[in-house]
């Protein structure tokens, strides 16, 4: 159903639905204590690329008021025996892939909505509290990850619900928002902040709470064509959702991906082309690699490096190249001879650079490939076979393994991480030991 009008335009999914969002507590934090025992109830932070900012936090480091992206050398600074450990996203995507591999066995059709959180389809499971008790003692069991279950017929209720069951420790990791009475549910509502709903950021906020809009209650009462005059169809989306009217339905298949950025700041500045020219080949090769994994092709390439603008005493260069391919591609070996084509045009000598990356655009699907008319198809073939070998022993042994000569060998520009822990599930050699006494 969908109405429409000058101030109306909500698309209403059956009314017959019901959600349950599972999200793993501290994820990446919760992934490292996996592993170490001895990290479990202590307070500790995952760090950033070059171990600048926080990214994660345990429970316990969250109690000492350690805030979100707070840098790291002030949060040192007052907390010196804090816990810490340097990204280490080969783990964290491993151990996310197996948590969802989990849950979505538990619902006939899910979301994956990002790397910690799942929204199951539920709708005709008897005992929703049973079902959400069974998933998450599995992954408890299985994975070792603690998560907590949100239930609602909305997905805007379900990630209040779970919001409740993460932060009220009574209901014991689950709540349903649905078993509630009408009475209860307004007041549950009225004691949460409107910047805690799902969509409202902190610039919406504040908005929100200029026009009288403080709780999450304010926003589910608000007239809906009012809401609309004031802000956007998705909020008023949000509102309605709010009162148990489904509009945001599970996305089944992932939405083409529109772009792909492969980036990191370095963890020594950088001064000459050739260690420049290292990097950017390595973060094409690695934005290739995920094409292949993505089923995607790219026709157009963005190269891109910049000095440290927080450095006033320093002199400031930025520049970017933009070129397009002769046809989309996901082939290393082309992407990376345009990428350094690029790279030669907006080097310049005399600066320290901190960061370079490369943007792929104008994605489509690999199945709808185009070859130019004058290419040889045994040369595409062979170059289709070394792209598929490459990546298969970097499976196997490692990435970079294998590698294109130019991304470097010492590569001395590489990011920061004096605290990465083993990638324990994905390298052999980085496997627990087990030892016997």
């Amino acid at each position: 159903m969908q109405r429409s009008g000058a101030l109306f335009s909500v698309r209403f999914v059956s009314s017959d639905v019901m959600f349950a969002l599972v999200d793993v507590n501290n994820f990446y934090a919760s992934c490292e204590a996996v592993f170490d025992i001895s990290l479990r109830n202590k307070p500790l932070v995952v760090l950033s690329n070059n171990d600048g900012c926080v990214i994660a936090r345990s429970a316990e480091a969250k109690a000492l008021g350690i805030q979100m992206t707070e840098p790291w050398h002030q949060v040192r600074a007052r907390h010196p025996q804090l816990i810490h450990r340097s990204s280490n996203y080969e783990l964290y995507a491993d151990m996310s892939a197996r948590v969802m591999t989990i849950l979505s066995a538990a619902a006939p059709s899910s979301e994956c909505y990002s790397i910690d959180e799942i929204f199951l389809d539920i709708r005709n499971v008897p005992d929703r509290m049973q079902l959400a008790n069974t998933v998450r003692s599995r992954v408890r069991e299985w994975i070792g990850l603690p998560v907590c279950v949100g239930i609602g017929c909305t997905k805007t209720r379900a990630k209040l619900a779970n919001r409740v069951a993460k932060k009220r420790p009574q209901f014991g990791g689950v709540f349903d928002l649905e078993a509630l009475t009408p009475a209860e549910l307004s007041e549950l509502m009225r004691e949460i902040d409107v910047g805690d709903v799902w969509g409202v950021g902190s610039r919406l906020k504040a908005r929100l709470e200029v026009l009288g809009i403080r709780t999450a209650l304010d926003l589910r009462n608000a007239d809906s064509e009012w809401i609309r005059s004031h802000s956007s169809v998705v909020l008023q989306r949000t509102a309605a959702e709010l009162r148990g009217i489904a509009c945001i339905p599970l996305e089944l298949t992932a939405p083409v991906r529109k772009q792909l950025v492969v980036s990191r700041s370095f963890g020594s500045e950088v001064d000459r082309y050739d260690a420049l020219r290292e990097s950017v080949l390595s973060y094409v090769s690695r934005a290739a690699e995920k094409l292949r994994t993505e089923g995607l092709l790219a026709r157009r390439m963005q190269i891109f490096i910049h000095t440290n603008s927080f450095r006033d005493d320093r002199a400031q260069y930025s520049a970017e190249f933009s070129l397009k391919m002769p046809v989309a591609t996901d082939d290393t070996l082309a992407l990376a001879n345009a990428a350094e084509y690029a790279l030669r045009r907006i080097f310049r000598e005399g600066f320290l650079y901190q960061k370079a990356g490369t943007m792929l655009s104008e994605l489509t699907p690999a199945a709808q490939r185009q070859h130019a008319l004058f290419v040889d198809p045994t040369q595409i073939e062979r170059r289709s076979r070394l792209n598929a070998t490459l990546d298969k022993i970097n499976q196997l042994y490692g990435r970079d393994t294998v590698r294109v000569a130019g991304s470097g060998v010492e590569r001395t520009w590489s990011m920061r991480r004096s605290q990465v822990s083993p990638r324990y599930t994905t390298r052999w050699s980085d496997l627990a030991v087990a030892r016997a006494r």
